[in-house]
């Protein structure tokens, strides 16, 4: 498995608060697996209080068939892919 680490601005959609689809480099992606919620570790958390949900992972396969796994984070200005593993 290839890993790519580069953050990227996205659009995530949610259902009850659950990704569902998103738009990455200008592709449409469904969700089509059960997204994982990542939290922080003891090693990423920053010293202010912990604030649970740091973000999901999760397959998503573009118009074309193509699936990836991605990790998403929301940052201050919105959701960011950090990493998308083929």
């Amino acid at each position: 498995m290839d890993a790519v680490t580069v953050e990227h601005p996205t659009t995530l959609w949610m259902v009850n608060d659950i990704p569902k689809r998103m738009v990455y480099a200008g592709r449409g992606w469904r969700v089509t697996d059960t997204p994982t919620r990542l939290r922080r570790s003891v090693w990423t958390a920053p010293l202010e209080p912990h604030t649970g949900l740091y973000g999901w992972r999760f397959q998503g396969t573009n118009d074309d068939g193509l699936s990836l796994v991605f990790d998403v984070y929301k940052g201050e200005d919105g959701w960011h892919v950090h990493r998308s593993y083929d």
